[in-house]
């Protein structure tokens, strides 16, 4: 069982602070087991909106939650939004008898009832697959292969793990988007992972308007599919890149879009370059929460995968042994004035490649 000791603090103690926690991110990424430690071995306090019993027990809310003490945790809690305004007058209660930890998708109605319903009340921690933080050295090549779904991380062998992935994108498809009302083909939208956004593009091979293909975008950002990265603006005098990037936040769904099942055959695949840029790029992310990311990137051909604006840190992801300076790393340390760049790659030295210029390990990166 890989421990996730950073999850468990941050739920424990949002739960010291305040009356609600919504433990949200992607179907299957583990937050009813992290929910389950949390709770310990009482049972009294859980209702799995998956079940019909819990369903039924919760048909009068009220009735059902306002004598509980403790800990509540509510499972898949966006099946049922007439919930929040009865939790919103739960937690408002002057003796806090219970806490309420609700988990959810990231669905579009979840996050619209917790913003609107428990404002002030709620604090919200967003849950993902493994990070290699998480996991020993040995394993990182296995999670950026496989991805961070706990079934695809630990599957008992290549195979079992991208028929996994391949099941697990079909019924989210199914289940997910499709009672949302959408439909995108996930191939097509592979094929622009870690590249611009082209509405217009991507609309006219669907047969739809650009606005529908971007509500089809809004919808698997909001369901922790897919990662949007704006574009940074300022006045350096050149013609910017203003188009959003997108990526796939889970390298093992990617690899399973593209028919890659094993590390010998992504290193063998022509994305992948793209592969890894959107694997370092989700961890990096996910080891710097709470800070802005965007990317820069000029007309005349200068990019730089990430910039964290208020530290003044730009980040440069190379899939190569001994990555080295380049003339668009330095346009943008000079465009940007930035305090630092750092070039991340799959090896496993930091050294200096210029002032203020290093080449970093990405476990490195993420620890620090």
């Amino acid at each position: 069982m890989v421990e996730r000791a950073g999850y468990l603090e941050q739920v424990r103690t949002g739960l010291e602070r305040g009356p609600v926690v919504a433990l949200i991110g992607p179907r299957q990424c583990g937050k009813t087991t992290l929910a389950r430690q949390v709770m310990g071995s009482g049972e009294a306090g859980y209702f799995d909106l998956e079940d019909p019993v819990a369903v039924a027990a919760l048909e009068q809310p009220m009735s059902a939650l306002a004598g509980l003490e403790g800990l509540v945790v509510i499972d898949e809690a966006q099946r049922a939004p007439g919930l929040f305004p009865v939790l919103r007058v739960l937690a408002d209660r002057k003796e806090q008898p219970a806490t309420f930890l609700i988990l959810g998708s990231a669905s579009p109605e979840l996050s619209r009832q917790a913003a609107e319903s428990l404002a002030g009340r709620v604090e919200i921690v967003e849950m993902g697959g493994f990070e290699v933080g998480e996991l020993p050295a040995d394993d990182h090549r296995r999670l950026w292969t496989r991805g961070g779904f706990p079934r695809s991380f630990l599957a008992r062998s290549d195979r079992d793990s991208l028929d996994w992935r391949r099941n697990f994108t079909r019924t989210f498809l199914e289940r997910d988007l499709a009672g949302l009302g959408f439909g995108m083909s996930w191939t097509m939208l592979a094929h622009y992972h870690g590249q611009l956004w082209n509405g217009n593009e991507i609309a006219a091979s669907m047969g739809v308007s650009p606005t529908t293909a971007r509500h089809y975008l809004d919808a698997l950002e909001q369901t922790f599919m897919i990662r949007r990265l704006l574009p940074w603006h300022a006045n350096v005098g050149k013609r910017l890149v203003k188009t959003p990037k997108i990526y796939f936040r889970d390298s093992g769904i990617f690899h399973a879009l593209q028919g890659i099942g094993s590390h010998a055959e992504l290193v063998a695949h022509p994305k992948l370059g793209a592969s890894w840029e959107g694997f370092a790029l989700e961890q990096v992310l996910r080891g710097r929460r709470g800070e802005e990311a965007y990317f820069y990137a000029v007309h005349s051909g200068c990019e730089l995968d990430l910039y964290f604006q208020a530290s003044g840190t730009g980040v440069e992801i190379k899939h190569q042994d001994a990555p080295r300076l380049t003339r668009s790393m330095r346009v943008a340390m000079e465009d940007l004035k930035l305090r630092e760049l750092l070039v991340v790659y799959p090896g496993n030295r930091e050294y200096a490649l210029a002032e203020g210029v290093r080449a970093v390990p990405l476990a490195a990166m993420v620890r620090g």
